[in-house]
């Protein structure tokens, strides 16, 4: 806690002594995207190119769409964490373009949307863990479906898929909350007094940080089908998994060519969503900062990140973290 306390100060009063600027490096734009997970990503990310390999960054507060709009009319910023090129046609233009370039899986095993029951109700009657088994018994979930708001893509998705598995003909009534807030206070509720819950969520989230969910097997994934079934006017709703989303992190072609080094680095940076899952969590219980989460990440996840660095950053940043 001690080193915790001690690394987080130094993030918020930057009194940890950046290195001398390596010629190699030089400076470094980064994106710094307005949702946690993708802020916690380049603060860790800016720490270590800072502390392993002397990078001075400047991080640019943005969103998906401006960002890949500069970096397409300036070539600027020239890394981007945790973009989700499936909501911005822009990007595979840009990489057909030789533009940008795709550097790793940012989250590992992509954003994931699906349907889920709680743990606790899956280890009371384990056929709740596929939609068969909740279709062959609507009472153990409370004959319910919990989904998303309206104007949510996912809320299509969500209601094509009801009227494809039919949940209505087995009993199960759709509840459409007002707000993600709404959603997530049911599933809280539920977990509170160890009720039944089944409907819609999504990963990295600091909720399932919080509250263990199984996400239920829905069947094989069709991904045609899941195309149309994120249309209002799909013609004919589909069975069908919940594809998972590719997230990455990229760079402009000019900075990706120039630096090996810094490639290197964050081609490995790369985070489950149970790992991603548990900083949202901390973070939102302690009401901390993306730095004081990347600090508490950096403390307590060293078998992680050090795979990350080179042998000469990793000496740099040993004598910074012990």
């Amino acid at each position: 806690m001690k080193s915790l306390l001690a690394l987080s100060a130094a993030f918020l009063l930057g009194s940890i002594s950046v290195p001398a600027m390596s010629a190699e490096c030089g400076s470094v734009t980064i994106t710094e995207m307005n949702w946690s997970s993708a802020a916690v990503v380049t603060a860790v990310s800016s720490f270590l190119m800072e502390q392993g390999y002397g990078c001075k960054v400047q991080k640019v507060p943005t969103s998906t769409v401006p960002a890949l709009t500069s970096l397409a009319e300036t070539g600027k910023p020239d890394i981007l964490t945790e973009v989700w090129p499936a909501v911005a046609d822009v990007y595979y233009t840009l990489e057909k373009q030789g533009k940008i370039v795709p550097v790793a899986k940012v989250l590992s095993d992509g954003g994931q949307d699906g349907w889920w029951v709680p743990k606790y109700l899956v280890d009371k009657h384990p056929e709740l863990k596929t939609l068969n088994g909740i279709l062959a018994h609507p009472d153990l979930v409370g004959g319910q479906f919990n989904n998303g708001p309206p104007g949510w893509g996912s809320t299509v998705s969500n209601n094509n898929l009801v009227k494809a598995f039919d949940l209505q003909g087995h009993g199960i009534k759709v509840v459409s909350f007002g707000s993600g807030e709404t959603l997530a206070a049911s599933l809280a509720a539920a977990y509170k007094d160890q009720k039944p819950w089944f409907g819609y969520y999504w990963a990295p989230t600091s909720l399932l940080g919080k509250y263990p969910m199984v996400s239920v097997d829905m069947g094989p994934i069709n991904p045609e089908i899941a195309k149309c079934n994120a249309r209002l006017d799909c013609a004919s709703p589909g069975k069908t998994g919940w594809p998972p989303a590719p997230v990455l992190t990229t760079m402009s072609k000019p900075f990706h060519d120039a630096h090996p080094d810094i490639v290197a680095l964050m081609s490995h940076v790369s985070f489950t969503n149970a790992t991603m899952n548990q900083l949202l969590s901390w973070q939102e219980a302690n009401k901390a900062t993306a730095d004081e989460t990347a600090a508490y990440f950096l403390t307590h996840y060293k078998d992680l990140w050090k795979g990350w660095l080179s042998p000469d950053a990793a000496a740099k940043i040993g004598a910074v973290i012990k």
